[in-house]
């Protein structure tokens, strides 16, 4: 499975925020890396160079490579509507992420690997994909043997934020994906008209 492993915390500090979640390292030094990351005066950045920040600030947040963005890309400009608005509909109804947001996982990382590792069921079936992308009415279940794993456990008891767009069930460990959300519901800092704006050049 193809994905981003290289340092988390130098990325974040590039973008100026903690991207990947919580980070205590952020939070000490929570200015771009290098030498001269605190002191550097930064040249004007170009409005190209500002659509570019922002979709690789998408593509590291939702942890998507380059090939995977561009396909969703299309696919949101194929739809009727506002392309931004379906960009960011359509990312966040992959599975990965739909698990990370029920709170299954405490991570997008952590939710693609409970993914690829089975223990994930969509409308009662295994589904070893992270990148499926849900439909209105989808469930999204923790497998019977999976649910006493540690990582799904700590994951469920810290579990604070609630999405108007999810419906879980504590008690069987299964959640509903019900509808695609408003981009005001949507709590991540995008600007996905400067990337719509960028793949229109």
């Amino acid at each position: 499975m193809a994905r981003y492993t290289g340092p988390k915390t130098r990325i974040a500090r590039k973008f100026k925020e903690p991207i990947f979640g919580p980070d205590k390292y952020f939070e000490r030094r929570n200015y771009p890396p290098g030498q001269h990351g605190l002191t550097k005066r930064r040249s004007k950045i170009s409005e190209y160079g500002i659509q570019l920040q922002e979709k690789q600030k998408a593509k590291y947040t939702y942890g998507l490579l380059e090939r995977q963005f561009k396909k969703l890309f299309k696919k949101a400009a194929s739809k009727r509507g506002i392309t931004g608005l379906n960009l960011m509909q359509l990312i966040e109804s992959r599975l990965d992420n739909v698990v990370y947001r029920l709170g299954i996982a405490p991570t997008r990382a952590a939710a693609r690997q409970l993914v690829t590792h089975r223990h994930i069921l969509v409308n009662g079936k295994i589904c070893n994909i992270p990148s499926a992308l849900l439909v209105p009415g989808d469930i999204v279940a923790v497998r019977e043997r999976s649910k006493a794993l540690e990582v799904v456990t700590n994951s469920l008891s810290g579990r604070s934020h609630q999405y108007s767009w999810l419906e879980w069930d504590g008690d069987l460990f299964t959640g509903k994906f019900m509808n695609y959300p408003e981009r005001e519901e949507i709590p991540e800092n995008i600007n996905e008209q400067a990337i719509v704006e960028l793949y229109s050049r």
